[in-house]
């Protein structure tokens, strides 16, 4: 049974101390992280949150109840322990309090502890599953610790960054109208109004321009966002924007604003400077070179055209995916000619996993000579021009893509991608920043032939292609801009629509009739027949931007408690089901078709 903190009051965390508090008598109250016994002596690491702090009970300086205590107690016990900080004879530059020791001279087990499931320790290799399941236990190693500590300082210099730049940080809804435009939404059922359902947002999007129109200048938010679609390393079911909305702005202006946010972030947190202006590129730039609209600048291996040279060849998969109104385009994987066979077989399963019917390639050998697999289909001639054009040399790998754009992008985006990481070349803390511009307005829906918003309805144009609007949709560009960093989209935004005849127009592109536009944004635009001002904004994801800053590899690792890829959450085991009275309440009768 645990003992009372009665006449106890903790002085400092373990790591608040140091060789200035060598004599004097002090009180720490934390975890066992180990114990080891020496006979006369009981060593305990005691861990908190701040770090381990060495505590030393001798046999002669305490009584035999409290030594019996000690020689009691085991991993993750919870301690109260008074004493005195002594100079350690031998100290570890390891640890940050490895210089000094607790001489105990009173113990108290707060609390007792069963055997853990998983050691508590950094970079722990127990299965992720097991560890979410006791997340609670999960969370106190270090590492996570010490992750959701900046994610408080990330959040903590933010709000106050943008109060000192005129914003007001403006809570929003949580239970809201659905709106079928983006990602699926998660319904919350009304008692009171059976039948009908709230929607957890997506986004605060409506609500932040609205407090534009009500005249509040400058907002933000750091806020829950919620989107039922299937999970990947950096996408949770819910998850925290650092939302913002300016009015009176241009492109520069929210751009700027967000450049210094950055720069301030990096710098407070990891000591890394972040030169602004960030570089900028165009989206058609950045798929044409990179293949992704989020392009990793940490290494090269850019996407070169070759379709001029091949476009006359006897290379049938070149020639018909030309012929197809398509293209040939290729990366050249610097000193990768020596993979193995078994090694490049695999990245064709990768090209084709990403839309690629197949992946010809051609190997620069250490003589200079060169290996085809689509040799015998080209002239000498040809095959050194493509040597040349892609800057080849002597042990290169050439990896080649003859498709429609869309696909060849696709493939050769994330081949390179593969490449870098199987030749383990991309630091973590190697940050290249970029914004990425000029964005489609549209892009096809297939399933609904008819187009849909790249970002969302209220986006405007670029000035110059807002004729095009009515003549041709597919190739008006947007005032959006993605912050992107080392492949991953921190955030993005643009600048809103805010004229009544721009609005109709763009719901006019997307299909809707005037009454279908009503139906799901009546109030916004109802709201906008009363002065609206020119207004824009961004969002970022905060769990990705610590997810990079923490050099994580999934933004499971900077939240709490965060749900698995099912969207269930181990440890609490929801969702559940809910007993009957609850849903005649609602008045829904459960259905699953097939069972």
């Amino acid at each position: 049974m645990g003992e009372t903190m009665k006449g106890l009051k903790r002085s400092h965390r373990c790591t608040e101390l140091s060789a200035e508090n060598v004599g004097q008598q002090v009180t720490v109250m934390g975890w066992v992280q180990n114990r080891r016994n020496l006979g006369a002596l009981i060593f305990i690491a005691l861990r908190d949150r701040t770090g381990i702090l060495q505590v030393v009970i001798n046999d002669q300086k305490v009584s035999k109840e409290i030594f019996d205590k000690a020689y009691s107690i085991r991993n993750e016990f919870v301690v109260a322990i008074v004493g005195t900080i002594e100079k350690r004879e031998a100290s570890n530059d390891k640890m940050k309090t490895g210089d000094i020791e607790l001489v105990a001279t009173d113990l108290r087990i707060l609390s007792e502890a069963d055997t853990v499931p998983f050691p508590i320790e950094e970079n722990c290799n127990t299965k992720e599953d097991l560890r979410l399941k006791y997340r609670y236990l999960d969370l106190r190693r270090p590492d996570l610790q010490r992750n959701l500590m900046m994610r408080h300082k990330v959040a903590t210099l933010t709000r106050q960054f943008l109060s000192d730049e005129g914003f007001l940080e403006i809570e929003t809804p949580v239970l809201t109208k659905s709106t079928p435009e983006g990602a699926r939404d998660y319904l919350v059922p009304s008692r009171v109004n059976p039948g009908n359902f709230y929607a957890l947002p997506q986004s605060p999007q409506l609500f932040k321009q609205l407090l534009m129109l009500s005249g509040y200048d400058r907002y933000f938010q750091i806020v829950k966002c919620f989107r039922d679609e299937d999970l990947r390393a950096d996408r949770q079911p819910e998850f925290t924007q650092i939302d913002m909305e300016l009015s009176f702005v241009n492109e520069e202006d929210v751009m700027d604003v967000n450049e210094r946010l950055m720069q301030l972030l990096f710098k407070e947190v990891l000591n890394v400077d972040v030169q602004i202006p960030l570089q900028r590129m165009t989206y058609k730039e950045a798929m044409e070179r990179f293949g992704s609209d989020k392009p990793d600048l940490r290494f090269g291996m850019e996407i070169n055209n070759v379709t001029e040279l091949v476009k006359n060849s006897g290379f049938v998969v070149f020639t018909d995916a030309i012929a197809n109104g398509g293209s040939v385009r290729a990366i050249n994987a610097n000193g990768c000619g020596n993979f193995p066979r078994k090694g490049i077989d695999s990245l064709v399963d990768v090209a084709k996993l990403f839309g690629a019917k197949g992946m010809p390639y051609l190997i620069v050998n250490e003589d200079n000579t060169v290996k085809s697999s689509f040799g015998k289909f080209m002239t000498d001639e040809e095959t050194a021009a493509l040597v040349t054009a892609m800057d080849a040399k002597a042990g290169d790998l050439v990896l080649f893509a003859a498709d429609k754009d869309e696909i060849v992008f696709n493939a050769l985006g994330n081949l390179r991608l593969e490449v870098a990481n199987r030749l383990g070349i991309l630091k973590k803390d190697d940050y290249k920043f970029l914004w990425v511009t000029e964005f489609p307005l549209l892009e096809w829906d297939e399933d609904n032939k008819r187009f849909a918003a790249k970002h969302h309805p209220f986006t405007m144009t670029l000035d110059e292609d807002l004729e095009l609007l009515d003549t041709n949709p597919a190739a008006v560009r947007a005032k959006a801009y993605d912050m992107v960093l080392n492949g991953t989209e921190l955030g993005g935004g643009s600048i809103r629509i805010y004229q009544k005849d721009v609005q109709e127009k763009m719901f006019a592109a997307l299909g809707f009739t005037s009454e279908q536009a009503y139906d799901q944004f009546g109030f916004l635009l109802n709201a906008f027949k009363y002065g609206v001002p020119p207004h824009g904004g961004l969002a970022f994801g905060l769990d990705r931007i610590i997810m990079l800053m923490t050099g994580s590899d999934s933004i499971r690792d900077v939240i709490a408690f965060p749900k698995v890829k099912d969207a269930s959450c181990p440890m609490t085991e929801a969702p559940g089901t809910v007993d009957e009275k609850q849903l005649k309440e609602l008045g829904i009768k459960i259905d699953i078709q097939g069972k």
